[in-house]
């Protein structure tokens, strides 16, 4: 009896300590609970607060904001704004953001925009042609017949007062025999009247006159008034020393006054007409010196003077012909050589610039990318001026001083989808909106990054390419093949080792150009799954 009631006194006794135990294990644990509640509770309320809806702005970029979620004509949501994220500066839902690793695998290259003089030298073709005023003709006053040649061949050097041809006309021995009747009337009359020795002196200078008119030199004409017997053939001579350049006289024929049976030029000094370009005219002066290179002595380069810009434009190629003046020593220009010519362009003094290869034009406008800080970039449309080799002034959009993409700009393009922050400037296709952190994203637009995973069969450091056997890319709907891509930067190529497995991130940077913008290995391929389909 004894022992019973110990036992069950034993018993109570367990059962009260277990149940003092489990109610303060249950109030620890609950209070435990209500902590982590508690926290949870102000953690969410943290990220509610955090992550604040300041407003929401226009999905196309344009600077239209609301407090309130809305659509815009297209139906397309307004995007929220978050407190945190939006930026000072003014025009940030243009802004493009990009991370900083994402910067350096593009190889995005920035440089300042500066003052610079804009010296530029125009280039143009041109052709060797004649100097005009040292090219003669020969052309008889009379009517006659080609009676003997002496220089019976186009291209032969002839010298000054060199005979080129003798002519006999009726007409012209007719009046050196009337000049010689006059002249020998003058003599005999020298006991006449005053006025009789008057009028035969006037009628043997009118004679002369004649015969100075038809281009007798004085010479014969001094032997004719000595001999006083006319001369039944005159001879033509060369006015200046050069080359017979046409030559349409041949021996008996008959001409008629006015018709040119030779021509002689001169080319101690040579013309070149440079074909200039419309738009590149008016930095183009006279005065100025020109650089002339031939393709018949690639060794030489001919200098000269830019003489005359000419008042006309060829309508079918849009230039101007700009003259420049050669001295052909030795004679090696020849009349219908082609050429080549650098004419120094007038500089505007110093401008604001920026790389030619900053500058994106579409064609309708010019757009660059200013760097804001590191990975956020604003596209700005800016007016270009003149141009040189390698840089291009800016008139306005950009300031002194503020760094711009140089390099990787189509590379920008297709990591964020440029066509959308630049859709604030103006104008943007349906179908792009952007992310909430400010970056762009697109549907059904070309020019986005692609994912896929292949083997690399080849590297061609040279050339920067690299051979993939990869497999199907469902955003592009291709099979699994084999083909060539381009690297966005040499560093890329140390991640790709032939008959390493790769996944890697490509866009389309030209028609059909394709280039890896990321890479990273994934292991070493045992057999390429894609032999024998390219």
């Amino acid at each position: 009896m004894t022992t019973t009631i110990k036992v069950g006194a034993l018993v109570l006794a367990a059962t009260a300590l277990a149940a003092g135990g489990g109610y303060w294990y249950g109030q620890r644990q609950s209070a435990a609970h209500g902590s982590v509640q508690a926290t949870s509770t102000v953690a969410s309320a943290n990220d509610k607060k955090e992550r604040k809806v300041l407003y929401y702005r226009n999905p196309m970029g344009l600077p239209d904001t609301s407090p309130t979620p809305k659509k815009d004509p297209m139906g397309m949501d307004y995007i929220p704004v978050y407190e945190g994220d939006q930026e000072p500066e003014a025009g940030s839902a243009n802004q493009i953001k990009i991370s900083t690793d994402k910067v350096q695998k593009l190889g995005v290259r920035v440089e300042a925009v500066s003052l610079r003089n804009l010296d530029k030298m125009v280039r143009a073709a041109g052709r060797i042609e004649p100097d005009e005023r040292l090219t003669y003709a020969i052309t008889p006053k009379f009517e006659g017949y080609v009676e003997r040649l002496h220089v019976n061949a186009t291209g032969q050097a002839v010298g000054k007062g060199q005979p080129l041809f003798e002519v006999y006309s009726p007409e012209l021995v007719s009046a050196q025999r009337e000049y010689a009747i006059a002249a020998q009337g003058v003599d005999a009359l020298k006991g006449a009247s005053e006025e009789t020795q008057k009028g035969m002196r006037e009628l043997a200078e009118s004679g002369l006159t004649r015969l100075r008119n038809w281009d007798i030199s004085d010479e014969q004409v001094k032997a004719l008034t000595q001999s006083g017997t006319a001369r039944r053939t005159l001879t033509f001579r060369s006015p200046v020393a050069g080359i017979v350049t046409e030559k349409k006289a041949v021996q008996g024929m008959r001409f008629m006054p006015g018709d040119a049976l030779y021509q002689v030029t001169n080319l101690s000094s040579v013309w070149v007409i440079a074909d200039v370009f419309e738009q590149d005219i008016g930095m183009v002066k006279t005065g100025a010196k020109a650089t002339v290179r031939i393709n018949a002595y690639p060794d030489k380069v001919f200098t000269g003077s830019i003489t005359y810009v000419y008042p006309t434009l060829t309508a079918e190629t849009r230039t101007v012909p700009v003259r420049v003046e050669l001295t052909n020593t030795g004679g090696l220009l020849k009349p219908g050589m082609f050429a080549q010519v650098e004419l120094p362009a007038a500089s505007k003094g110093t401008v604001l610039t920026v790389p030619t290869s900053a500058v994106i034009d579409s064609g309708t406008r010019q757009i660059v990318l200013v760097q804001l800080k590191e990975g956020r970039f604003e596209p700005r449309e800016v007016k270009v001026g003149a141009r040189s080799e390698d840089r291009i002034e800016i008139i306005e959009g950009v300031q002194d001083g503020e760094m711009v993409v140089v390099a990787a700009n189509f590379l920008i393009d297709a990591e964020s989808n440029l066509k959308a922050a630049i859709g604030g400037l103006g104008h943007t296709g349906h179908g792009t909106q952007a992310t909430p952190d400010g970056s762009a994203s697109t549907k059904a637009v070309t020019g986005v990054g692609h994912q896929a995973e292949g083997t690399v069969e080849d590297i061609d450091t040279k050339s920067s390419t690299v051979t993939l056997a990869h497999g199907p890319v469902p955003s592009l709907k291709w099979p699994a093949m084999s083909m060539e891509f381009k690297v966005a930067h040499s560093g890329l190529l140390k991640e790709l080792k032939p008959g390493a497995l790769v996944a890697f991130e490509f866009v389309e940077r030209d028609q059909g150009e394709w280039v890896i913008t990321a890479a990273r290995p994934l292991g070493k391929a045992t057999a390429n799954p894609h032999a024998g389909h390219n």
